[in-house]
């Protein structure tokens, strides 16, 4: 596929209406149109996104006037009073979050409403994916300050389903992380050394020709198992930890077998489309930029296996990680 224009069928090459024998310049040519595919790829994509991501519609309820309580003990805010409602609203952690301590005094009628819109913005809420969940079984955006980890629920929390708009978010921040990058940058430069694929060449040239096309196996393969396919199948695709108190090595079979189930919108675990068939497509995907001699289905099923088996992994890792933080790195998750 890369000795020119397919010497072997004697075929020519044009270029902007323009007859190329130089067999360099159809190479390019290659190059260019499979860099175009892929750019229009992530356009469907984008495009995609921006037609389905709908605005969180906002929810206005008319509470009767009351007096309010708030608990020092639990830091839950109830409403008193005849017409009061029978539930209770849970701001324990921006309560205590912002004073270290729950209050346990209503607000003075002296205290200005600029006061307290400050005292509400500095107190830091808990993001919906760790909100219930005890400081131990914490999930970080990153794992050592590096790995990405947008897609973890901490053991004990139980967000709501995300919208297309939130799994097109996660999707594009494990895309163009910086550590995605530079992880590319080490796989590219591996394949490189090893000749994986002998056709691409090798020094400067052989490693952006491998850099770029694993990064468009890593990006349409996010975009397609974390928004795409998800959103059309009401899929949740973020990894929901089990915890410590669950068998530790059972912990290791269910995070590993998160790449073949996964809850629904509803929360029933349900067979993960999204991942199986979304590695599937990127794979089919890869065929249009890859050298001929790696269409083959043997080496297809190589790397759907390695897809696979590296979500298996990361999400392993993602399981244990809090353990490892706390009693090996003795640090907070």
């Amino acid at each position: 596929m890369f000795d020119g224009c397919g010497a072997s069928k004697r075929i020519n090459c044009y270029i902007i209406g323009t007859f190329i024998s130089d067999k360099r310049l159809c190479f390019w040519q290659e190059e260019i149109l499979r860099t175009f595919f892929a750019v229009i790829t992530f356009i469907v994509l984008l495009s995609g996104a921006l037609v389905t991501a709908q605005p969180t519609p906002s929810v206005q309820l008319d509470l009767p006037a009351a007096p309010i309580a708030v608990s020092s003990e639990s830091g839950f805010v109830s409403y008193e009073g005849p017409s009061a409602p029978a539930s209770v609203i849970d701001l324990q952690d921006a309560s205590q979050q912002a004073t270290g301590q729950a209050s346990s005094q209503p607000a003075t009628a002296g205290q200005s409403s600029s006061q307290q819109d400050a005292a509400q913005k500095s107190a830091p809420i808990q993001a919906p994916a760790n909100k219930g969940a005890p400081a131990s079984e914490l999930q970080p955006k990153r794992i050592l300050g590096v790995m990405p980890n947008y897609r973890a629920v901490s053991a004990g929390a139980i967000p709501p389903p995300p919208t297309a708009k939130e799994a097109f978010k996660i999707a594009t921040l494990n895309s163009f992380d910086y550590s995605a990058l530079v992880f590319v940058g080490v796989t590219s430069f591996l394949a490189e050394a090893t000749e994986a694929h002998p056709a691409l060449g090798k020094g400067l040239p052989g490693f952006g020709r491998y850099y770029w096309r694993g990064f468009i196996d890593k990006t349409d393969g996010n975009y397609l198992v974390i928004f795409a396919l998800p959103t059309f199948l009401h899929e949740d695709e973020r990894y929901y930890a089990m915890g410590s108190g669950h068998n530790f090595w059972w912990r290791g079979v269910y995070a590993a077998t998160r790449i073949v189930i996964t809850p629904n919108y509803q929360g029933h675990n349900t067979f993960n489309a999204a991942d199986v068939f979304g590695r599937g497509i990127s794979q089919a995907i890869s065929t249009t930029y890859y050298p001929a001699s790696d269409r083959t289905a043997g080496e297809i099923a190589v790397k759907y296996g390695w897809a696979m088996g590296r979500d298996a992994l990361t999400n392993v890792f993602r399981e244990y990680w809090p353990d490892i933080a706390i009693h090996i790195l003795h640090r907070k998750p």
